[in-house]
C-alpha cells in the first residue's frame, strides 16, 4: 500500500513533536511536510527543533525543510498543532483550498458545522463534513477538531452512561504541566505547588463535553441536556490529566452494573479496526488508589482511559476518577485517530476505502 503524505502545522512545538513521534512507522500516513514559524522556516527540522520528547527526531523527518505557515502545501491531509490565534483563520483557508485539516487547536472546535470528534463516542458526528462542504462550497476540504485534553477522560467515562440519563456533572481536574505546552509553567510556580486555575479550560470543559456527548440530528449536533460545573487545577505531573467526576443519573444503576458497562465498552467496528484505536477504550481499576498519572497514563499506548474509585456520592449519586494521557489521547493521538476514520470513510480522495481495507 502506498502511504498518504501528511503535513504538520506547528511541527516544532510540543504537540507537533508528538504528532511526528506517533506518525513514525504509521501504516497509512507518513510525514511529508513540516510547517513552523517564520523563525524556523527554511531550516532543516532536525537542526531547528528543540526536541522535548523521549528519544530523537525520527530520521525520516529530521532532513525535511521547515515551511512557512503562509506557504502552499501538497499534502491532502494536514494536522494542526497551531496556537489558537494562528489557527483561527489559517485552518479555514487551507480547508477552502481543498485540504482535510485535523486540528488540535481550540480556535475552531465550537464552529457549528465542524465535527468535534472522539471516534469511540460520536463517530457519527463525521457527517458534519458533508454539511460544511455543502454550506461553504468546499469540494474536498474540511476541518475536523478534537477536544480539550481535559474533556477527553470525562467524555470517555461518561459516554457509556448516557443510557442511564445523565442530568448533572461536577468535574474537578488535576492537569499535568505538559498541557500548557513547552516550556509550560515556570518551575517556581509549579514545584511544591498546585495552581487552582488553568486559563480557559473550565469553560471548554463545560461546553465541549456536552457537545461531544450529544447526538447528530437534522444535520446538526443536539447537545446532551445536562448541567456541568468544572474546576481546573494544574499539578506538578509531567503527563496525564486526572479528573474527579460526580454525576447524577435519572436511572439508579448499581455500582457493579456501571463497572461492567465500562469494562465491556467497545468502539463500533468502523472505529475499532483503525490502526490507532485501542483494543480497550476504557479500563476499570479496582485498586483503591488508582488510576495514577505516572502508572496509568500509558494504558493502551496512551490511547485508553483508566477509571477507578467508583462509589456513591451523597449529593449527585455517583463519583469516580478518570485519567487520560493528555498529549496522546487528549491531543495528537486523537487527531490521528480522527484522520484514520475520515480516510476510511472515503472523505480523502487520495485515500480510498479499498486502500484502507488492504492495509489491515
Amino acid at each position: 500500500m502506498q502511504k498518504l503524505g501528511v503535513a504538520i502545522l506547528g511541527a516544532t512545538g510540543a504537540v507537533g513533536q508528538r504528532f511526528i513521534q506517533l506518525l513514525e512507522n504509521h501504516p497509512w500516513f507518513y510525514v511529508a511536510e513540516v510547517i513552523g514559524s517564520s523563525r524556523s522556516a527554511g531550516q532543516p527540522y532536525g537542526e531547528i527543533t528543540n526536541w522535548v520528547l523521549d528519544g530523537n527526531v525520527p530520521d525520516s523527518v529530521s532532513h525535511l525543510t521547515v515551511k512557512p505557515l503562509d506557504g502552499n502545501f501538497d499534502s491532502p491531509l494536514i494536522f494542526s498543532a497551531l496556537p489558537k490565534e494562528a489557527a483561527e483563520t489559517r485552518e479555514i483557508e487551507l480547508a477552502a483550498a481543498g485540504h482535510i485539516v485535523c486540528t488540535n487547536a481550540s480556535a475552531n472546535r465550537m464552529v457549528d458545522d465542524f465535527p468535534l470528534l472522539l471516534p469511540e463516542v460520536n463517530h457519527d458526528h463525521i457527517k458534519l463534513i458533508d454539511v460544511q462542504r455543502e454550506k461553504r462550497g468546499w469540494k474536498t476540504g474540511a476541518v475536523i477538531a478534537n477536544s480539550n485534553c481535559t474533556a477527553m477522560p470525562v467524555v470517555m467515562a461518561l459516554a457509556p452512561l448516557r443510557q442511564f440519563g445523565i442530568t448533572k456533572i461536577i468535574v474537578v481536574s488535576a492537569q499535568a504541566i505538559s498541557g500548557a505546552g513547552y516550556p509550560g509553567v515556570a518551575s517556581l510556580d509549579i514545584l511544591d505547588n498546585m495552581i487552582p486555575y488553568v486559563s480557559g479550560d473550565e469553560q471548554k470543559l463545560e461546553t465541549e463535553t456536552l457537545r461531544m456527548l450529544g447526538s447528530y440530528q437534522n444535520e446538526q449536533i443536539s447537545w446532551m441536556d445536562a448541567k456541568l460545573s468544572a474546576s481546573c487545577n494544574r499539578v506538578p505531573v509531567i503527563d496525564g490529566h486526572l479528573v474527579n467526576v460526580s454525576v447524577e443519573l435519572r436511572a439508579n444503576p448499581r455500582l457493579n452494573e456501571i463497572i461492567d458497562i465500562w469494562t465491556n465498552f467497545r468502539a463500533s467496528a468502523e472505529v475499532a479496526n483503525l490502526p490507532s484505536a485501542p483494543e480497550h477504550p476504557l479500563y476499570y481499576m479496582p485498586q483503591i488508589d488508582r488510576p495514577q498519572s505516572r502508572r496509568d497514563r500509558n494504558a493502551g499506548k496512551g490511547m485508553s482511559t483508566s477509571i477507578g474509585r467508583l462509589r456513591e456520592c451523597p449529593i449527585l449519586g455517583y463519583k469516580f476518577a478518570a485519567l487520560s494521557h493528555n498529549t496522546i489521547r487528549g491531543a495528537a493521538g486523537c487527531s490521528i485517530l480522527n484522520a484514520e476514520l475520515i480516510a476510511s470513510s472515503g472523505y480523502i480522495a487520495a485515500f480510498t476505502r479499498e486502500k484502507t481495507l488492504s492495509a489491515g
